[in-house]
C-alpha cells in the first residue's frame, strides 16, 4: 500500500508567500514609453550640432595654441614668454555696443587710431614707414584677467572667423600703413553679431604683417588688443537710447520708456513726444508727468527716466514770455533764468526774491502759450564770482560792477532783439522802448 501524499507535496502550500505578479502591460503605457524615448531622441539630435561645435572650437584652439610650440627648443619658448619693450596700442577707446553695418568708431565718432610704443630700454627703436597692420577679430575672453602680455602663439589663437557660410566678421579697411609710429583707422564695420561665442563679447586686435617688416632681428612687437564690447544686429540701433539724450529727441529714447510702449502711448495721448515737452512738464508740474505714466512705471523706473532726462544737453537757446509789466526769459525746458518786472531786474541769482507761487503762475502762464513765445540764441550765464579768501572788499566791489554790466548788457540784447524783430506792442501793455534799469 502505497504512504499517502501530503497536501504541500501536490499542492501550492497556502502557508509559502505569493509571488509577485508582473504588471500587465496596457496600450496606454507602451505609447508613453514610446513617446519619451522619441523626445529623449529628438533632444539629443538637436543638442548633438551645438555640443560638436563647442568641442570642435575648444579642441582647433587648443591644438593651435600648442602645436607650434611643440618643435621649439625650450629656450625660445622661454624667450617668446618674455614681456616685449615695443607693443602696439589703440590711441583712443570703443564703445561698449557697436551694431552690424556701422562705422567702427570710438566713443566720441572719431576714427580709431593705432600707434606703437617703445620701451624705455630700447630708446633708439624707429618703426620703418613701410610696416603694414592687420586689423583682426579677437575673442571677448582675451587677455582677461590681470594678464597684461601673450605670445603671438596665443594671439593668433584667439582670432575668431566668421561663422560657416556666414561673410567674413570685418568688412572695409584691414590692412593700414604705420607711418610715424601711428596710423589712422579706415572705414570697417561688422557684419555679424557676437552672440554666438561662449564670451558674448569681441575685441579688435591689431599685428604686424607677416613679411612688412624687414629687420628680422628686431625685437616683436606686441600686439593690440580693444576692451571688449558687444555686437549686436543693426535693426537693435532703431532702438537704442542716446546718453546724453537731445531736446529734439522722440521720448522714447529715454530710459525705461520703450518704443511704442505702454509709456510711449500714454505720453503720446497727452502731445508729449519729445525729450523737451518731457522736461517741460516735469519742470511746471511733476505730479502730473507721473499720473500719466501710471502705477505700471514704478519709483524706481521713475527716478531712472527722470535722472535720464536731466542729462540733455539745453543749448543756449532761450525763450521770452511778454505779460503786463512783466518780461521772462526762459530756457528750453521752461525753467526761469531771468525775470523784469515793474521795471526791477532779476538774474538767475535774484530769483528768490520773487514769491516762488507767483513766479511758478508765471511759469505756467509761458507753459500755456509756448508756441506764441519768441526764441532766440543768447547767452546768459552769470560771470562767476572772484572773490577768494581775503582778498579785500575792494574785489567784492568790482565783482558786484561785473554783475551789473553783464545784467544790462542781457537786458540791451534782449531789447535790441525786439526791436529788431519789430514786434507790436505799445506802453501800455507792456514796458516801453525807454526802459529803467533798478539794480536795487
Amino acid at each position: 500500500m502505497s504512504p499517502k501524499r501530503l497536501f504541500c507535496e501536490t499542492e501550492p502550500c497556502l502557508e509559502q508567500p505569493l509571488e509577485k505578479r508582473r504588471p500587465r502591460l496596457t496600450f496606454a503605457s507602451i505609447i508613453g514609453d514610446v513617446v519619451m524615448v522619441n523626445s529623449q531622441n529628438h533632444l539629443l539630435k538637436a543638442l548633438e550640432p551645438l555640443l560638436r561645435r563647442v568641442v570642435n572650437e575648444e579642441v582647433d584652439r587648443c591644438l593651435l595654441r600648442y602645436s607650434r610650440l611643440l618643435p621649439r627648443a625650450s629656450s625660445l619658448r622661454i624667450q617668446a614668454l618674455e614681456p616685449s619693450s615695443f607693443l602696439l596700442y589703440f590711441v583712443n577707446n570703443l564703445p561698449s555696443t557697436i551694431f552690424t553695418g556701422s562705422k567702427i568708431t570710438d566713443v566720441e565718432s572719431q576714427p580709431l587710431r593705432i600707434a606703437v610704443e617703445a620701451g624705455a630700454d630700447n630708446p633708439a627703436f624707429q618703426v620703418y614707414s613701410a610696416m603694414k597692420i592687420e586689423i583682426v577679430v579677437l575673442d571677448g575672453d582675451f587677455a582677461s584677467g590681470d594678464k597684461q602680455d601673450w605670445t603671438a602663439e596665443e594671439f593668433n589663437a584667439s582670432i575668431v572667423k566668421e561663422r560657416s557660410g556666414k561673410r567674413p566678421l570685418l568688412h572695409g579697411e584691414m590692412n593700414i600703413t604705420l607711418r610715424d609710429r601711428a596710423a589712422t583707422i579706415g572705414d570697417i564695420e561688422f557684419t555679424d553679431n557676437s552672440s554666438w561665442i561662449r564670451s558674448r563679447k569681441f575685441r579688435l586686435g591689431a599685428r604686424i604683417v607677416d613679411g612688412s617688416d624687414s629687420d628680422k632681428n628686431r625685437p616683436r612687437i606686441r600686439e593690440a588688443i580693444t576692451e571688449p564690447f558687444v555686437v549686436k544686429d543693426h535693426r537693435g540701433e532703431l532702438y537704442k537710447k542716446h546718453y546724453p539724450p537731445m531736446l529734439h529727441d522722440e521720448v522714447w529714447r529715454l530710459e525705461k520708456i520703450g518704443k511704442e510702449g505702454v509709456f510711449h502711448k500714454k505720453l503720446s495721448n497727452y502731445n508729449i513726444k519729445t525729450v523737451q515737452e518731457f522736461l517741460k512738464l516735469f519742470t511746471i508740474d511733476p505730479q502730473k508727468l507721473r499720473r500719466i505714466l501710471g502705477v505700471g512705471m514704478s519709483e524706481r523706473m521713475w527716478k531712472a527716466t527722470v535722472k535720464h532726462a536731466q542729462t540733455c544737453e539745453l543749448g543756449n537757446k532761450v525763450y521770452m514770455f511778454r505779460a503786463h509789466n512783466v518780461l521772462l526769459i526762459l530756457n528750453p525746458i521752461c525753467e526761469v533764468v531771468r525775470a523784469m518786472i515793474d521795471d526791477q531786474i532779476y538774474s538767475s541769482q535774484d530769483l528768490h526774491n520773487i514769491p516762488p507761487e507767483y513766479l511758478m503762475n508765471l511759469s505756467r502762464q509761458a507753459f500755456d502759450n509756448w508756441h506764441s513765445l519768441q526764441d532766440f540764441e543768447g547767452n546768459f550765464r552769470e560771470p562767476p564770482l572772484i572773490t577768494q579768501g581775503n582778498e579785500g572788499v575792494g574785489n567784492e566791489e568790482d565783482n558786484d560792477l561785473m554783475v551789473k554790466k553783464s545784467l544790462f548788457r542781457s537786458c540791451e540784447l534782449m531789447r535790441e532783439e525786439v526791436e529788431f524783430r519789430d514786434w507790436n506792442f505799445n506802453s501800455d501793455q507792456f514796458i516801453s522802448t525807454s526802459i529803467h534799469y533798478n539794480y536795487g
